[in-house]
């Protein structure tokens, strides 16, 4: 069956306006959705610089990058998901935020996210210790080309279970896009993947089937691996379809891969 839900679109790459959401839904019903969870990152709001000190202090381009994503106040897109209640969408259209995690923000974050009834909250992991892991303009300088592949990959997982068992969020954004340029982890996965399906089901917070390694990335799994998949089902963690898309045109994109799931 197709999937009918697009639980992770940005709007990043333009206004934070109705018009511009309005993109996103028209491209969400042609495509036959009846659902879409719209949200942008925290990095592109003011009020959550402080936890990006790290990211920050890393590496000069993680600097630049991050000055230039920040363009908004959080009251901003509050005010734009209160005139969106006011629009009539042909599907269901929720807002929400999705969070860069790690352990060390916890506390900030309790504070800033209480700021508005979110529909829901997106937990994400986008760095290992400070450095980014997807930029393919440094990271595999600064990080991947620097340290060991298994650190790396242990590290992604540590700080993801760390995400799942904080209480903050209602799903785990792109749980093993870590995978993207498809470095050897130096260890058999299946762990990882049986403790994060595990929590993820003990503290009620969804997996992402998120496709955005398959269309950006070209990687081959279309989603979740297939064995994170099967690790999933069998400890009863709940998964939602997510394309990860930034722009309109990039809604449910490869979804028709996953229909077979």
């Amino acid at each position: 069956m197709r999937p009918d839900t697009d639980g992770h679109v940005h709007l990043e790459n333009g206004p934070l306006s109705v018009d511009y959401v309005w993109e996103f839904v028209n491209a969400a019903a042609d495509k036959g959705l009846k659902h879409l969870q719209i949200l942008d990152h925290t990095h592109r709001f003011y009020e959550f610089a402080p936890m990006y000190r790290d990211v920050i202090e890393a590496d000069p381009r993680q600097k630049a990058w991050f000055e230039k994503k920040q363009v908004n106040s959080i009251q901003d897109y509050i005010d734009l998901i209160e005139a969106c209640r006011q629009e009539e969408f042909p599907i269901d259209v929720t807002f929400g935020l999705e969070v860069c995690w790690a352990d060390f923000r916890k506390d900030f974050l309790k504070d800033r996210l209480s700021v508005y009834p979110w529909d829901f909250l997106v937990g994400s992991v986008h760095s290992v210790q400070g450095r980014l892991y997807d930029m393919d303009g440094w990271s595999r300088e600064i990080l991947w080309d620097v340290e060991p592949s298994e650190w790396i990959y242990r590290q992604y997982y540590d700080q993801l279970a760390s995400a799942i068992t904080s209480g903050l969020f209602t799903q785990i954004g792109h749980p093993d896009v870590v995978k993207m340029y498809q470095y050897d982890p130096g260890y058999d996965l299946q762990e990882e993947y049986d403790r994060i399906s595990c929590l993820a089901n003990e503290y009620s917070v969804m997996l992402e089937e998120n496709t955005g390694a398959s269309y950006r990335y070209g990687h081959p799994d279309a989603g979740l691996a297939p064995a994170f998949r099967e690790a999933a089902r069998r400890a009863g963690a709940k998964t939602i379809t997510a394309s990860d898309a930034h722009w309109p045109g990039h809604v449910g994109m490869n979804f028709d891969r996953l229909e077979d799931r």
